[in-house]
């Protein structure tokens, strides 16, 4: 490599941000009358993809809160987020201007404990409880899918245990 390929490179490592950081939900609850597991999927807003519901660091709020306050405002769930991240992923997000940024989110587990009726993003996105692997054959990220499918597996192995979904999966 000559003198300006080894400028270019080091420019563009030194131009590069680091990952952004957004905290998620993985909002779970079992059906009354089998027990059986289902998770939460939103569309997006902009493009209309399956998400779970995320959002930017908030002053003043742990991890588990922001994923807890994200549920309420683009789904209308009320519940509680375990303070320990269930696991992680990447994406590359799409900002204003058509710009791509990296991204990385922590996920909590959610335990939904009620659905309201009225809530501050209503009508600006589809909703859909799910089983844990069609979850994840509709996201796109492929960390994603494998964060639903361990949460499927670790709440199989914990179904006696209602709530305690709470291991990391990194």
């Amino acid at each position: 490599m000559g003198i300006i390929g080894r400028i270019t490179s080091d420019l563009k490592l030194m131009l590069q941000r680091p990952p952004r950081q957004q905290f998620a939900a993985i909002c779970h609850r079992r059906k009354k009358k089998s027990g059986e597991l289902e998770v939460l999927l939103i569309t997006s807003r902009d493009t209309g993809r399956w998400v779970i519901p995320k959002g930017w660091h908030m002053p003043g709020k742990q991890p588990h809160a922001i994923a807890e306050r994200e549920a309420y405002e683009e789904a209308g769930i009320k519940g509680k987020a375990g303070p320990e991240p269930f696991g992680f992923y990447t994406y590359m997000k799409r900002m204003r201007g058509g710009n791509k940024v990296a991204t990385r989110v922590q996920v909590h587990a959610l335990e939904v404990k009620s659905l309201l009726k009225d809530f501050p993003e209503k009508g600006t996105r589809r909703l859909e409880w799910v089983s844990c692997e069609e979850a994840a054959n509709r996201v796109d990220e492929p960390e994603l899918k494998a964060l639903f499918l361990a949460f499927g597996k670790q709440a199989a192995a914990q179904a006696e245990i209602p709530g305690k979904i709470t291991a990391n999966v990194a």
